[in-house]
């Protein structure tokens, strides 16, 4: 064993939270919630300064999950992280549940922002990053963006400000795994340079595999000891990572599995239908 692999291992239990989850409600978006498995394990099993029993500690790190939609990999890893019973995942987009479709502030603990609406996050983090400041607080602030989001003017927005405000205690994160609704991100509206557009706009930009726990692990460091400037970690990544069928597949974005396609995306994920 090496010293990732107990964090492996909460992502793979993750992803299948995530198929299940999606099956059971016959609907959400397993693609873009499946590309960010490991990067939730990282900030929640290693990173992020937290405590599930008082989830509105002044002190704790923020999480702000930007692309909404993305729900289910939010769920999950809070589920895992012990801020509510894992049992409850099965809850998923029920009527009166308190995991619906896109996370609501005050349903869940554990959720820092009501998302859903893309481009709004990372203006969320830069008034969440802004309030630890004027209150003398150390905590640190993480947004995730999705790629396809990037589009979003107001995203542009709050880079400018975060980087005007100096605000090195804001990490934010691109899943960028090159597909969104409509077809690959570049095709749909060109975002790309990501690095050298955010790196104008007055931020640090280091890239990553996002999947590598090493190279996510460096780049939360390098950020931390960044002084002066936000950061940016963009984490090239694989839609639908780990089930063979959904990976790089744009018609995975949001469609639910059937039973035959959970049972065979719970095989590659270890273990059978029912067996984490």
């Amino acid at each position: 064993m090496d010293q990732y692999d107990e964090l492996r291992e909460k992502a793979r239990l993750i992803r299948r939270h995530i198929i299940e989850m999606v099956a059971q409600a016959h609907s959400g978006h397993p693609g873009g919630s499946l590309s960010a498995a490991e990067i939730l394990t990282a900030l929640y099993f290693r990173v992020m300064r937290i405590d599930p029993a008082r989830p509105d500690w002044e002190d704790r790190d923020r999480f702000i999950l930007s692309k909404g939609h993305a729900s289910p990999v939010l769920y999950a890893t809070l589920a895992e992280r012990g801020f509510f019973p894992v049992a409850e995942l099965g809850t998923f987009r029920r009527l009166n549940s308190r995991l619906q479709g896109h996370p609501a502030r005050h349903k869940l603990p554990g959720v820092e922002a009501a998302s859903g609406s893309l481009g709004q996050g990372l203006s969320f983090g830069v008034g969440t990053a802004l309030a630890g400041r004027l209150d003398g607080r150390d905590y640190r602030t993480y947004v995730l963006l999705g790629d396809g989001e990037v589009q979003e003017g107001q995203v542009w927005e709050a880079a400018m400000a975060a980087a005007h405000y100096r605000l090195d205690n804001l990490t934010a994160f691109i899943d960028f795994n090159g597909l969104q609704i409509d077809g690959p991100v570049d095709q749909v509206m060109k975002v790309s340079p990501l690095d050298g557009k955010f790196e104008a706009f007055g931020w640090k930009v280091r890239p990553v595999d996002g999947h590598d726990f090493g190279q996510l692990f460096a780049a939360i460091e390098w950020a931390r000891q960044t002084r002066g400037r936000p950061t940016l970690i963009l984490a090239r990544t694989v839609k639908g990572r780990g089930v063979s069928y959904m990976e790089n597949q744009v018609g995975w974005h949001g469609t639910a599995p059937d039973a035959g396609q959970v049972e065979q995306a719970l095989r590659e994920l270890g273990g059978g239908v029912g067996n984490r």
